[in-house]
């Protein structure tokens, strides 16, 4: 127990240090969207989706598990005191992404003339795609830099460079569009913001290279960690080749569908952008149970482990799964509010991408971080190849025929039976499971909470901007009786957040008052 609750620490001040990043760089990056999707309007922005959807997809091909062999083997190290080791880890994670993020954007660069005239179909777009293809490289560095930190839970070195990425790719972004550059401007802003951001987090890392312990010998044997980080790696790269292959293979079929209009593709744009307001919540957790897992022997720490898990997923849904709620039943008011009348299927698109948010209930931010930190990297790539082979043809069956909801549609659905069989072998080989009462609780809590709120604020006649304040503050004034009521948390959660947030200092003491009133409002409902 005092293990698992000093892991809990150690990761609750890394979620925290990662979200504050994520929310500041996250709200610094929305107005530069607002800007783009105003200022574009939804054809042009709709261009400018269609050209970032090449370098997302030559990208998936430069890592090869490398990110995720330097965070556990600098998670593991830390832990078995083997500090002088992690010297090699970062330079050869980092040479690695080198080599690999330049040979794939020259080859972006060159496949540019190909893909915007035989497959777009829209010529027009060959130069902005050899723009384009520098993120690859910058994704590299990013990447490098972002593994390291994690690793070494220094979350908030990753929370400073998202930060400085945003700044200046949104600065550039709006600077560019308003010079009356158009869709360039907005992929040239795009481009600069990314090598800044991957510049300055190399800089951050080689900063904790060079205080970090020297080997004995100060060879930093850079082919054998490669080699020994590729073993551990390919078939978890493989695995996310796959899945960011087969998401961007959809994102290709788009232009085929609506091959005489961009508006559509705009619109979902704008409603991927802006679930960015759950990865909100998502996100820090996902990046800190990874190292969290890796610490963890399943033979050594059998009940650290089952503890660890079955927090991770209660936790975790508490923490995300009413915020996916909120988004779907205030989409219209939100995405009118930020992006005004004219993306008129925003709403829609934005309240079914959010349902893939529901899931953290059935694991699907712990089942892969647990696997993949005990090594077990094989399975997730069966796992991985039997969403393929569901999401590849179901994916292009749906989207020729449905375009953007037949590819959210595909998207929700492929990927459920590999969690549920991640789940059943999780069960079978470690002996951990759900608590499958608490999650059907935060999933009724959160259910109903949502209901209620889009019935009221459907009923409403204001601004949608005023609309939209209401349906927030009608939210949080029925979760919190729900939870209550629903029994999804209780003295004992109450007990183990409060152990979790002393790590945040002030910021856990603030929090702590908030805990202070639900254990009192707990015995109050208990009372009547």
């Amino acid at each position: 127990m005092s293990k698992a609750a000093d892991m809990a620490k150690v990761s609750a001040k890394g979620s925290f240090n990662l979200l504050w990043g994520l929310v500041i760089s996250t709200l610094i990056s929305a107005v530069g969207t607002i800007f783009i999707a105003r200022l574009l309007g939804s054809n042009l922005y709709g261009f400018y989706t269609i050209v970032l959807t090449v370098p997302n997809l030559i990208g998936n091909f430069r890592d090869w598990g490398v990110n995720s062999a330097m965070i556990r083997n600098v998670a593991q190290y830390r832990a078995e005191g083997r500090n002088s080791e992690i010297r090699s880890i970062f330079i050869s994670g980092l040479v690695f992404e080198i080599a690999f993020g330049l040979a794939l954007s020259a080859i972006g660069f060159g496949l540019s003339g190909f893909i915007a005239n035989t497959m777009f179909h829209r010529p027009a777009a060959a130069s902005l795609i050899q723009i384009a293809s520098f993120v690859v490289l910058a994704g590299g560095l990013a990447n490098a830099a972002t593994a390291s930190f994690t690793g070494m839970e220094r979350m908030e070195l990753n929370s400073v460079t998202i930060i400085i990425q945003s700044i200046v790719k949104t600065a550039a972004i709006i600077g560019l569009v308003i010079l009356g550059l158009e869709t360039f401007g907005a992929i040239t802003g795009y481009v600069t913001g990314s090598i800044v951001a991957g510049i300055f987090g190399v800089i951050l890392m080689l900063n904790l290279y060079r205080r970090t312990p020297k080997a004995y010998s100060n060879k930093l044997e850079i082919r054998a960690y490669i080699e020994m980080m590729l073993q551990y790696g390919v078939p978890l790269s493989i695995s996310t080749i796959i899945s960011g292959f087969m998401a961007q293979f959809w994102n290709f079929l788009l232009p085929i569908y609506y091959a005489t209009s961009n508006i559509v593709i705009g619109n979902y744009g704008v409603a991927a952008n802006f679930v960015v307001l759950i990865t909100f919540f998502a996100t820090p957790v996902t990046t800190m149970l990874f190292p969290a897992f890796s610490k963890l022997d399943a033979k050594k720490d059998k009940e650290t482990l089952q503890m660890v898990f079955h927090f991770s997923v209660k936790y975790a849904s508490l923490l995300v799964v009413p915020v996916a709620a909120l988004v779907m039943c205030l989409s219209e008011p939100a995405v009118s509010t930020l992006f005004g009348n004219t993306y008129n299927s925003a709403p829609l698109f934005l309240a079914l991408a959010s349902v893939a948010y529901i899931y953290p209930i059935f694991g699907s931010l712990s089942n892969s971080n647990l696997i993949m930190g005990q090594g077990q990297t094989t399975f997730i790539l069966y796992t991985t190849l039997l969403t393929a082979s569901i999401g590849f043809p179901l994916g292009y069956v749906l989207i020729m025929n449905f375009g953007v909801l037949g590819l959210i549609v595909a998207s929700l659905t492929a990927s459920l039976p590999s969690m549920f069989i991640s789940l059943f072998w999780i069960r079978k080989r470690y002996h951990v499971t759900l608590d499958y009462v608490s999650s059907a609780k935060i999933l009724l809590s959160s259910g109903v909470t949502a209901i209620l709120t889009y019935v009221i604020v459907s009923e409403l006649h204001y601004s949608s901007w005023l609309r939209l304040i209401i349906g927030v503050i009608v939210f949080a004034l029925i979760l919190v009786p729900s939870i209550i009521l629903s029994r999804t948390i209780n003295h004992s959660d109450i007990s183990n957040l409060r152990g979790m947030l002393t790590a945040l200092g002030p910021i856990g003491s603030a929090v702590n008052k908030i805990l202070t009133l639900l254990d009192r409002l707990i015995d109050v409902m208990k009372a009547n």
